[in-house]
């Protein structure tokens, strides 16, 4: 096993504050996705597969850029797209929402005004364009061109964490800074239509999403805000061949395995004791809802309370896995659950297994 060193204590405080999300207009319920899937297989066995999946999968419903699956671009009417069709519909799409995301994030009360933004990180593993989604997202909201932007691209649903480590690095640098970070994810783009249990298992909890929310070393004057106190990273690698990502002739290829929540479930209470992360010091848990059965796993290891991931569970319910944008869809959603001075642990995973934390404190107005 393999692990990271917890980072120090920030000398600057850096503080998250104006979470904001937006999601595709196309609304799929779980129901209806499953009947739909279905029906493309012969088998009994893979269709009781399917039913099983998506009755197990803890999610209600999903927000997509695409109207479905079969004969709706850019899919053609067996479900299928070259990689290069799915990542033309990522580029315009990306912007698109980005941007409005950007639009409403910056024309919320209290936001900043754009000419104070001072980086921007962006997050994502659905697509790949250059100039992209970040390079539009200065010129669309009106930011300086000195803006400093960085992409941080394929790292999978952990992401949105190191981006708000960097962005937390960058404030206790420069104390003027205003970090805009932006997590998109476009994961319906890379539907396949296959049998096999991994795909199946994908195709049940992927969805569309993007969130964004400014880092600083001022708080909010006039809303709760989480001030950023240590990040920890770690790798359980015996369950490095259990999650991954490859791109493929016919979009990215994911390996997601059944075996993911078993070793998450077996290790993480050791891996969290062994990069420095004290369970017993946390109040609340944001933990990355990459299925039920992750949630159910963690819950259970570390023994937490019936409700402690009642955040997670819902931004599951609701919205599906939306890789890297999920897990702040999931602090914002804590914001309106817990009370100032609790601490709250960040926990995501992505493929690797990489792991990574973040403990954050819930502070009141300024």
């Amino acid at each position: 096993m393999l692990a990271g060193s917890p980072s120090p204590p920030f000398t600057v405080p850096a503080f998250l504050h104006s979470l904001e999300t937006i999601v595709p207009d196309h609304l799929h319920l779980q129901q209806d996705l499953s009947l739909v899937l279905q029906e493309r297989f012969d088998d009994a066995r893979t269709r009781r597969l399917i039913r099983q999946a998506f009755r197990q999968s803890g999610i209600e419903q999903r927000h997509m850029v695409v109207d479905g699956f079969f004969g709706r671009g850019p899919f053609d009417a067996e479900g299928r797209a070259t990689t290069a069709q799915r990542n033309a519909l990522y580029a315009t799409e990306s912007r698109r929402l980005a941007s409005a995301l950007g639009a409403k994030i910056l024309s919320a009360p209290g936001a900043p005004a754009r000419e104070d933004i001072t980086h921007l990180f962006f997050a994502t593993c659905t697509g790949f364009v250059n100039p992209g989604p970040d390079f539009h997202l200065v010129r669309d909201l009106g930011l300086r061109e000195t803006v400093e932007r960085y992409t941080l691209g394929f790292m999978g649903c952990y992401a949105a964490i190191p981006a708000l480590k960097l962005a937390a690095q960058v404030c206790e640098a420069n104390a003027e800074a205003v970090v805009l970070v932006v997590a998109l994810e476009l994961c319906s783009l890379h539907m396949q239509i296959d049998g096999t249990p991994d795909i199946i298992l994908g195709n049940t909890v992927f969805a569309d999403g993007a969130a964004a929310a400014l880092v600083s070393s001022k708080q909010r004057p006039d809303k709760n805000t989480y001030r950023l106190d240590r990040f920890h990273a770690g790798a359980l690698t015996e369950g490095e061949s259990a999650m991954a990502w490859s791109i493929g002739n016919t979009g990215f290829d994911l390996v997601l395995s059944t075996y993911v929540p078993k070793v998450i479930g077996s290790e993480i209470e050791t891996l969290l004791r062994r990069i420095g992360v004290n369970v017993a010091e946390i109040d609340r848990f944001a933990v990355h809802p990459g299925g039920k059965s992750i949630l159910d796993r963690v819950s259970t290891s570390l023994g937490l309370k019936e409700d402690a991931l009642d955040a997670s569970r819902a931004v599951l319910r609701e919205n599906g896995n939306m890789s890297s944008a999920t897990m702040l869809f999931v602090l914002k959603e804590m914001l309106t659950r817990a009370d100032t001075g609790e601490s709250v642990l960040a926990l995501a995973f992505g493929p690797g297994l990489t792991i990574e934390t973040a403990v954050l404190t819930i502070v009141g107005k300024a």
